[in-house]
């Protein structure tokens, strides 16, 4: 079955606050989300900065409230990217108006929430516990707070959604994969509703230093809002963020059948593996390239009908490189007309949430016909010289389809196409 897939409800907390709305004009217009790390003390941390959610004191409009979530004593039994995943879930099952109320509706709900790494400072915080308190002062909801798909598990017992449960723990490409797997799981008639993206809160002093030790981390100290700088010859690694992006998807005829009026479509999804390096893609970008080609099949479109590229680029030197040398291999000299922009320079890397978070946004551009720019691109790449970055500004232009890629450790790669309905 190929049928058409909408978008009917979504939700999203980030750098830049709680909620589609207020992320949306935020990144329209050029605020940065990135700022230094005050959740702990980074001590001798050679990186000190982060893209955290704002809590209310810093943030009154659109700061995250846990007590809004869940209550304390529920609360201790939750790692912090089960919260950010809640706080996302609700928003667009809202905005979906998808609360069913009988046994066919929820059996007929797929939950598929991703993460990168799941509850990792609850790990490094029992491992203190048990090396200074013992292991009797370990809380009994250790496990369940760490494992990934304890978002998704989660988000099914408090809605009560009986349908398929799953969590592709894929690294920075899981929350497009998640939202490729509730596509297919639409199509194959297993599920009718899938609430699909992926949630991550691992700024953790362990997390900073092993990134650190990969050399993958931006070390920028006194300008935290300019780290962040993909495709600049200056940029010298990505900054963590952490938050969530969920939407609930499903077929136009479902959507139509309950009155509910599509906020755009997914026409395509790509996925493949570089075989190549457990953490750099090949310099031509070839497994990524396949991952978008796949898209394009799906979706049947010429590569020629894409208007907007919402890039992966986290501000890596070589992953910025292999993406635009993947993107030259599918669009030609034809890519130098298509707008491309990273957000990340806007929000840092979410790993695991970053695919749910970034096809939201590029939802939200091909809907209100503007794209996000990208913020501190002064000096781009001698090589890259002839492409358009949307540097600095947003603009308006009407596109009709939209790619999103998300890339990650292990060689995968995942592609995906947003429309118009």
């Amino acid at each position: 079955m190929n049928a058409p897939i909408v978008i009917t409800g979504m939700g999203m907390i980030g750098p830049l606050g709680k909620g589609v709305k207020t992320t949306w004009e935020r990144l329209l217009a050029g605020r940065s989300g990135i700022g230094p790390i005050t959740r702990f003390d980074t001590g001798e941390l050679p990186v000190t900065i982060a893209g955290l959610v704002p809590d209310l004191a810093e943030d009154p409009q659109a700061g995250f409230d846990p007590n809004t979530i869940a209550d304390a004593k529920e609360r201790r039994k939750l790692d912090l990217f089960s919260l950010y995943a809640m706080a996302a879930a609700q928003q667009a099952l809202e905005q979906a108006d998808w609360f069913p109320e009988n046994a066919a509706d929820r059996s007929a709900t797929a939950t598929i929430v991703a993460s990168g790494i799941g509850g990792f400072p609850t790990i490094t915080r029992a491992q203190d516990t048990l090396r200074t308190r013992g292991h009797r002062r370990l809380s009994p909801f250790t496990v369940p707070a760490f494992l990934a798909n304890l978002a998704a598990g989660n988000l099914s017992i408090r809605h009560g959604f009986t349908g398929p449960l799953g969590c592709p723990v894929t690294a920075c490409a899981a929350g497009i994969q998640a939202i490729g797997d509730g596509m297919r799981l639409l199509r194959s008639g297993e599920a009718e509703v899938a609430l699909v993206g992926g949630a991550e809160a691992c700024v953790d002093p362990l997390s900073l230093a092993g990134f650190h030790a990969l050399k993958a981390l931006s070390t920028e100290r006194e300008h935290p809002a300019r780290a962040s700088r993909p495709f600049d010859k200056a940029r010298d690694g990505f900054v963590m963020g952490e938050g969530a992006g969920l939407m609930v998807i499903e077929t136009l005829a479902h959507a139509e059948a309950r009155g509910t009026t599509p906020l755009a479509m997914l026409s395509g999804y790509g996925t493949s593996a570089d075989a190549h390096h457990i953490t750099a893609g090949p310099e031509d970008g070839a497994g990524a390239a396949a991952s978008i080609r796949a898209a394009l099949r799906m979706a049947n479109l010429p590569a020629e009908a894409i208007g907007y590229v919402n890039a992966h680029a986290t501000s890596t030197p070589v992953g910025d490189r292999a993406e635009i040398a993947a993107l030259r291999a599918v669009f030609g000299e034809r890519l130098g007309a298509i707008p491309i922009s990273s957000t990340k320079s806007a929000t840092g890397h979410l790993l695991g949430a970053a695919g749910g978070v970034e096809s939201i946004i590029t939802a939200l551009a091909v809907r209100h016909g503007q794209l996000p720019p990208t913020l501190n691109l002064n000096d781009v790449d001698d090589d890259m010289n002839d492409l358009d970055f949307i540097p600095g500004a947003s603009r308006a232009q009407a596109t009709r389809h939209a790619l999103c890629n998300g890339f990650g450790f292990g060689g995968v790669n995942a592609s995906l196409i947003v429309s118009r309905p």
